[in-house]
């Protein structure tokens, strides 16, 4: 049986079986409108202490999600963000397009 943790800040971290942490709260991004909402928010949610940020390329809004990253004044590193593909993205090749930085 797997030990409970009890999570106190929005910075607590699960630890993945591979070591890496991954903090146990996100900020999801979904519905979040491009351009300067989606800017907006996820730098107020990194404000705020999130340290996950989840986007998605469906959401329309991951260009957006990395200003705010950039801009958010916490270092890159310290930040895990997660993505999705669309089901016809998948794939060795195609992944790859979209794992570029532009």
């Amino acid at each position: 049986m797997a030990a409970v943790m009890a999570m106190n800040a929005l910075t607590d971290c699960y630890t993945l079986s591979n070591g890496v942490k991954i903090p146990c709260v996100g900020f999801g991004t979904w519905q979040t409108p491009d351009g300067e909402i989606a800017v907006s928010s996820v730098l107020s949610a990194i404000e705020a202490g999130y340290r996950h940020i989840d986007t998605a390329q469906v959401y329309g809004n991951e260009e957006s999600v990395g200003v705010a990253v950039k801009k958010g004044g916490v270092p890159r590193e310290e930040l895990f963000i997660t993505s999705k593909l669309t089901n016809s993205e998948h794939g060795y090749e195609k992944r790859w397009r979209h794992l570029k930085a532009p």
